[in-house]
């Protein structure tokens, strides 16, 4: 997603305490205040030793899952269009998803913070507890981190999870196995589309935007019922199972049939004379799974919507009907 700068977030109050007046150590003091329980409720207690030393201490009984996303503001999020809460809780998610998408249970995140010294200290605390909050929904528990001072806000979180069986990779769809989702796609892009013209409805959408909706357990569950390849949706579907029919040397062929529309999307579209199919087919930041299956282990909740077609040696592909996708199949940080 790509954000225009907005200025600093600052506060209408002159005397509001900020990060310059607070200080680095008396800030994490207040983040990590009556945190005891989250971590002894993170995944089985796996949590030996949280925030307070040089490291944390985790106890694995098996091989550990480690993923890192960074969000910076004015290119993932903007102040004027989402509450500390919630970059909170995204910064949280987007990290989490990418477990899911290897059949890992989290255990917790360790989170870089920068930010100005300007910056109000409420931001700050209420970034935290959208952090915590994610994390309860989740299962996990903020691990420890780091706070520095830049010139804007940017967060850089890394997950650890554990793999109750084998890790679910991008390079094993196999021709034969259908393709089926399970989360929101186009809900994200629907609200940029949305917040980018200065309006904030549907609602529906606009919150997507601003926190995304991870399917938590549905990753570990499409890993149980024998999921051969799997990926989380960040940056657009059509992008990203094009990772996995290029890792998979496969052609993947998706169905336009098989994704029904929301009424929400189907409203943006019209508002904004887009169409629906391209939101929900190239749109990013909703991080919903998609998983390769033999057509018997479909779990539930989960909606098939393409086929793994034959091999592709030369590079693999997806294709919409058979056809290859006109325009833009998703977002590239590096490309506009």
């Amino acid at each position: 997603m790509q954000t225009e700068r907005r200025p600093p977030r600052g506060s209408d109050d002159p005397a509001a305490e900020t990060l310059g007046t607070t200080g680095e150590f008396a800030l994490i003091s207040a983040i990590t205040a009556d945190l005891e329980p989250e971590l002894a409720a993170a995944v089985g207690g796996r949590v030996l030793l949280g925030p307070g030393d040089d490291g944390a201490v985790l106890l694995a009984d098996g091989p550990v899952v480690s993923s890192i996303d960074c969000l910076v503001e004015g290119v993932h999020f903007r102040t004027d269009w989402s509450e500390a809460l919630d970059v909170g809780r995204k910064a949280v998610a987007v990290n989490l998803a990418d477990l899911e998408a290897m059949g890992a249970a989290p255990v917790g995140v360790l989170v870089g913070f920068t930010a100005p010294a300007e910056l109000p200290t409420r931001w700050a605390l209420d970034f935290a507890a959208g952090v915590r909050q994610e994390c309860r929904t989740a299962g996990a528990a903020l691990l420890g981190g780091d706070t520095t001072r830049g010139p804007v806000i940017m967060i850089a979180v890394t997950a650890l999870g554990t793999l109750p069986g084998e890790a679910i990779t991008r390079d094993n769809a196999r021709p034969g196995d259908v393709v089926a989702v399970c989360g929101r796609l186009g809900w994200a892009a629907a609200g940029l589309a949305v917040l980018g013209r200065g309006f904030r409805s549907p609602r529906a959408v606009v919150e997507a935007q601003r926190v995304p909706a991870v399917p938590y357990g549905q990753g570990r569950a499409a890993a149980a019922a024998g999921a051969h390849a799997m990926i989380d949706i960040s940056d657009g579907l059509l992008a990203d199972l094009g990772h996995v029919a290029r890792a998979s040397k496969v052609i993947i062929d998706l169905d336009p049939a098989a994704f029904a529309v929301p009424d929400p999307l189907r409203a943006v579209a019209a508002a904004t004379g887009s169409d629906p199919l391209t939101l929900i087919l190239t749109g990013g930041e909703d991080h919903a799974l998609a998983a390769a299956f033999s057509a018997e282990d479909v779990p539930e909740g989960w909606t098939v919507v393409g086929r793994v077609l034959r091999p592709d040696a030369a590079e693999g592909r997806v294709t919409v009907d058979g056809r290859e996708w006109e325009g833009a199949r998703g977002w590239d940080h590096f490309r506009r």
